[in-house]
């Protein structure tokens, strides 16, 4: 496309090797073996070693040196930084909180009870889940809103006992923003570490930490694997990793806005973030990809977003939109912007199928959607939403199916028993039905 910026992969749709070219693209959110390896071989220290193992790599990849003891933070500390919160940054975490209070407290499921067609009475009931571990990535960028995004929806859910991990920095201490947040937010049980220790920690338990029954919250290529590894011996919400985001944009959108919110998502520079931007002509790419230029200087975390332009930066030209959606569908982004006509957003929204959150027009970034607008920003990334939505107060509660028969109703079902008990040979099933008397 002859753009001639470095930062910038450029592809069009029309190309006959653009399948293979995506697929490779993609294919870099996949986790190296090294770092399926390393993150194996800590967790199983942790599970090993417990406390132990988790103030060594506390001290190795946080230079932090903590002693188990010191792993729980202390009540007053979390107070005394609530205290010391700025009244402006009070309003917004509490501002915050409602939206997130008011929008997912209309997905709480309901328990319900019916008759099917036997007349049996069937139903399902939701309870909390009664031990959760909440991850909030801290340490160099104390992810505040992460800690509405997660404890708010367990708190609606009613789950009795929320444990929130989150690093510390070199001296063990937590951003205040955090330690109020988590005060307003009503925790108590808060441990200043993270990391894959933190993961093995959660899963696992220690002498200090009473393991939990399902992990939630963003993290790290390294916590999003802890999470793959760990799954089974306890739940995780999903596998929120590196943040994504995607744009697509015609000639109604405003590139200066475009490559605002680009690099609102590559200042996060770990390097493994994906930013994509789908336009339906080249000079619209070229107008965005300039104004990108002319804003990274502008941004303190400049040097880090320069890593994810270089190395997590695709352009794609589209003929039509919908060749945008098939693309949107299997990238599975995590945020994406719709920066197109009314009619066509509308059109795409119904389309897109995978996203983790879509944002519809020239007012609605990214990061509306990261702070403020409602629903929570622990999203799938890395492909994920192709079969993970994001997080949902039901994710913090667990369904169970209730079953009542009388003498009548199991009457009227045990035909249909018997006739499956043969199918499968498996008599002892029809059995348990005829005894009854029927």
């Amino acid at each position: 496309m002859g753009l001639g910026y470095s930062f910038m992969r450029a592809l069009h749709h029309a190309s006959k090797t653009f399948a293979d070219e995506l697929a490779a693209f993609c294919r870099g959110s996949v986790v190296p073996k090294e770092i399926s390896d390393s993150v194996a071989a800590i967790l199983a220290d942790v599970r090993g070693r417990g406390d132990e193992a988790v103030g060594y790599y506390v001290a190795k990849f946080d230079g932090a040196k903590i002693r188990a003891r010191d792993f729980p933070v202390k009540s007053s500390d979390l107070a005394a930084a609530a205290d010391r919160l700025p009244p402006a940054d009070r309003r917004a975490i509490l501002a915050a909180r409602d939206s997130l209070l008011d929008f997912n407290r209309r997905s709480l499921p309901k328990n319900w009870m019916a008759k099917n067609k036997h007349g049996a009475l069937v139903g399902e009931k939701f309870d909390p889940i009664r031990r959760v571990g909440l991850y909030v990535p801290g340490g160099q960028v104390p992810l505040v809103s992460t800690v509405l995004m997660t404890v708010t929806l367990a708190k609606i859910a009613g789950c009795p006992e929320i444990a929130v991990f989150t690093p510390s920095n070199a001296d063990g201490k937590l951003a205040d923003g955090l330690l109020a947040a988590l005060h307003l937010s009503g925790i108590t049980e808060v441990y200043c570490f993270g990391g894959v220790q933190a993961i093995g920690a959660m899963a696992y338990g220690t002498t200090t930490i009473n393991a939990v029954d399902k992990i939630y919250g963003p993290g790290n290529a390294y916590v999003c694997e802890a999470k793959r590894q760990v799954f089974g011996t306890v739940g995780v919400d999903s596998l929120p990793g590196p943040s994504e985001v995607m744009i697509i944009a015609d000639d109604t959108a405003n590139a200066s806005f475009a490559a605002a919110d680009l690099l609102a998502q590559a200042e996060h520079g770990s390097g493994r973030e994906k930013i994509y931007l789908l336009a339906t002509s080249a000079e619209i790419i070229e107008a965005i990809a300039v104004e990108v230029r002319d804003q990274l200087p502008l941004i303190t975390r400049r040097e880090k977003a320069q890593r994810v332009l270089d190395d997590g930066f695709l352009a794609i030209e589209v003929k039509h939109l919908a060749h945008a959606a098939e693309i949107a569908n299997t990238v599975a982004p995590e945020h994406l912007e719709l920066l197109v006509t009314d009619a066509a957003a509308k059109k795409l929204t119904a389309e897109i199928t995978t996203a983790g959150a879509i944002m519809i027009g020239n007012f609605t970034p990214t990061a509306l959607g990261d702070f403020v607008a409602g629903p929570s920003h622990v999203l799938p990334t890395g492909r994920a939403g192709r079969f993970f939505s994001g997080l949902r107060v039901d994710d913090f509660l667990r369904r169970t199916s209730i079953v009542h028969y009388d003498r009548a109703s199991v009457k009227k079902a045990a035909p249909i028993v018997a006739a499956f008990a043969a199918m499968e040979k498996l008599d002892a099933h029809g059995r348990s039905v005829r005894i009854r008397g029927v």
